[in-house]
């Protein structure tokens, strides 16, 4: 396969068994120069891509109807490139690609974009797969079953800030802390079991983790031929995406979570929810949950995202932050205000970006006594009264199908615990 520039090589050219498969130079391009410019002092080093810029890329070959994985990572939030996270390290190491590959995943090798000091490549194909192979699955850099966040690829990046530190009391990218158990401010006296969860998504029946869920792939036919249409390829990273006409999974994320415009076989495909009627149902009642809980603490009447004062926000801290404005304004202590807000922004429905935004779902068992919890303290640190958090209504636990308590099961022991 060691041609010129530009024209067939390998098994395309050849059909012989030495060449079939992804041979070096199906990425590399032809490396007729290189060898040529071997003691001729100028060595031509043929770099492969990084990117998914143009052709040259995984895209050529992993694309198209039956395999679009191109096409739907070109979708997906892992494709976009936030100019005010790209230069700084700590930010590059999640959300730029050459950042991700040397600081959080240990690699640092040769590849086009490296050699530009300022081409950016978000988290592309190669930042998650190794191309020259992997002890895991899929060419993997980490395994995904793991349950070692350490040691977890989606968790490398995803389980940030899952607890308020300091003046940090917002969470960014908790995921992997929430599905694990161990996200979220303990208010005194906190009685949940953190080495343990109760039924949820981290239980041996979802082994794959966050892509179990966040990684689907299924075939969709045609409803009037009954032939094949195409492949989802899960790497739109949305386990219940909204669906085109044509039940093709798409980017919109503004859909009502119904049985007919979103997906549910993320849910039903492992056998955890007997259809999609039952998945849906679960999964309003468990966002209606947790919106019952977190407006108790903080309703954001405006919709600005910020905690205001009360009369402009609602509920419990909106009080505390009218009369105790202090609570909000010494970094250096993390007050009972501070920490009830981030459980609030950890488990609600207010569309931060950088919270858990599962609407409770990664773990409705943990978040449902963090939020009843930090209810109660709130009212007996901030207003002296010791009156438990009110019941949700029946039509929200008849959405449920059980009661979320914080008895525990064991389903799962992380290791070291």
């Amino acid at each position: 396969g060691n041609v010129a520039s530009g024209t067939p090589a390998g098994h395309a050219t050849v059909p012989d068994a030495v060449y079939y498969d992804v041979q070096c130079e199906s990425c590399h391009g032809p490396g007729l120069e290189h060898v040529e410019g071997v003691g001729q002092g100028r060595i031509v080093r043929p770099l492969a891509k990084l990117s998914m810029q143009g052709t040259g890329n995984c895209g050529d070959c992993h694309s198209g109807a039956h395999q679009p994985f191109a096409e739907d990572w070109a979708q997906s939030r892992h494709a976009v490139l936030d100019d005010h996270m790209i230069t700084s390290a700590s930010c590059s190491r999640c959300h730029e690609g050459r950042g991700a590959l040397k600081q959080n995943f240990n690699e640092d090798v040769n590849f086009q974009e490296k050699e530009t000091a300022d081409a950016y490549v978000a988290i592309t194909c190669g930042v998650c797969h190794d191309p020259h192979g992997s002890g895991n699955p899929s060419q993997l850099r980490f395994p995904i079953t793991s349950q070692d966040p350490a040691e977890n690829l989606c968790m490398r990046c995803h389980l940030n800030r899952d607890e308020p530190t300091g003046s940090r009391i917002t969470p960014h990218a908790p995921q992997g802390g929430v599905l694990l158990g161990q996200a979220g401010w303990r208010p005194p006296n906190f009685a949940y079991d953190t080495a343990r969860i109760y039924g949820t998504h981290a239980t041996t029946r979802n082994p794959k983790l966050c892509a179990g869920c966040h990684v689907n792939q299924y075939s969709v036919v045609d409803q009037l031929t009954g032939e094949f249409s195409f492949t989802s390829s899960g790497h739109l990273f949305r386990p219940i995406p909204c669906l085109d006409a044509t039940g093709k999974p798409t980017a919109d994320k503004s859909c009502e979570y119904t049985v007919s415009a979103r997906s549910w076989d993320s849910c039903t495909d492992a056998g955890c929810h007997p259809d999609a009627a039952q998945a849906a149902l679960r999964f309003n009642g468990s966002r209606n949950l947790m919106k019952f809980f977190a407006d108790q603490l903080w309703t954001d009447t405006n919709g600005d995202g910020t905690l205001q004062p009360a009369p402009a926000d609602g509920g419990l801290l909106a009080t505390v932050k009218a009369n105790m404005p202090g609570e909000w304004t010494n970094s250096q202590v993390l007050t009972p205000a501070e920490g009830a807000e981030f459980n609030a922004r950890l488990c609600g429905d207010y569309g931060s970006g950088n919270s858990d935004n599962s609407k409770g779902v990664h773990n409705p068992f943990l978040c449902q006594a963090l939020l009843t919890e930090s209810i109660a303290y709130i009212n007996f640190h901030y207003f002296g009264s010791t009156t438990p958090s009110p019941a949700p209504p029946d039509w929200i636990t008849g959405q449920l199908g059980q009661k979320f308590t914080t008895s525990m099961h064991i389903s799962r022991t992380p290791p070291g615990r």
